[in-house]
């Protein structure tokens, strides 16, 4: 869960000169993709696919669809963030704004986290899209661990140069309310070259996860299923193609009783695959 657009408020004088980077103690800035952090961080050990040895392209690879590509998957939040606020809550500039370095995520009304949520569809998406023949950049390995920082994970689909990103969360929404909601970057600068692919990504993810999963459009958040958004890391300080699902709402019980279903997540998984597929291959 991500939280709603907030109402203006007063910026600290200036940007820092850089973004600002993590504790070095609790996650490093990325060296290539990223640097493995400090013993006991909580952090990936790493961010490169661990699957992808061979390099994409290569003989007996030729014939898959993805061979070449890399593909950015951050499954949102950490599963334990709730465990070091101080960390979570320290101030990180966003590309606009300043803003905490994470959240705990929300959860349904029985407990089952949004973290868990995340990973375990990051999981299944990221096995998917290697069996496609791409290399897979992961913001976090397991759900076990804290942080890294929004901005960081934008670091690191930034300098893996990937050819497109999604972010994966469960939202927190009214009990009333249903359905997902893809989130859109708006142009500051930093993003402007992604702007063009990102909407046409963001359209395609829509399609995709409607039609693959059943989950329908929200009812309370976007228009049509799109949702630009200014005051999120991801899309502020991306400059790769790159969008944000909400895959459904954890607080209504009929979206709930979906999202903590393992066929469900393996559904949602495969339709966010074929959305990437299709605008990797630009086959609409």
């Amino acid at each position: 869960m991500l939280a709603p657009h907030p109402l203006p408020t007063q910026r600290r004088p200036s940007p820092p000169a850089a973004v600002v980077a993590a504790p070095a103690a609790v996650v490093a800035a990325p060296a290539a993709v990223v640097a493995a952090p400090a013993a006991g961080a909580g952090t990936p050990a790493a961010n490169a696919d661990p699957a992808a040895k061979t390099k994409p392209g290569a003989k007996g690879n030729r014939q898959l669809p993805l061979a070449g590509k890399v593909v950015g998957v951050d499954p949102g939040h950490n599963g334990r963030n709730w465990s070091d606020p101080a960390y979570i809550d320290h101030q990180i500039w966003n590309g606009r704004g300043w803003g905490d370095c994470n959240t705990t995520g929300t959860q349904t009304d029985g407990g089952y986290t949004e973290a868990l949520f995340n990973w375990n569809v990051g999981s299944d998406l990221a096995a998917d899209l290697r069996a496609e023949g791409a290399r897979v950049v992961l913001t976090r390995h397991n759900n076990d661990g804290v942080g890294p920082c929004v901005n960081t994970r934008a670091q690191i689909f930034n300098r893996a140069h990937v050819d497109v990103a999604v972010a994966i969360h469960a939202d927190g929404g009214p009990a009333d309310g249903r359905g997902f909601t893809v989130l859109e970057p708006v142009a500051d600068g930093i993003n402007t070259a992604a702007i063009r692919p990102s909407y046409r990504f963001a359209a395609m993810l829509r399609d995709e996860f409607r039609a693959g999963t059943g989950m329908p459009i929200s009812t309370y958040d976007g228009v049509d299923g799109l949702e630009p958004r200014d005051d999120l890391a991801g899309e502020n300080l991306t400059k790769v193609p790159y969008a944000l699902i909400e895959c459904g709402n954890m607080r209504n019980a009929t979206d709930a009783a979906l999202l903590v279903s393992a066929t469900f997540q393996r559904r949602a998984a495969r339709a966010i695959a074929a959305a990437i597929t299709a605008f990797l291959t630009r086959r609409r």
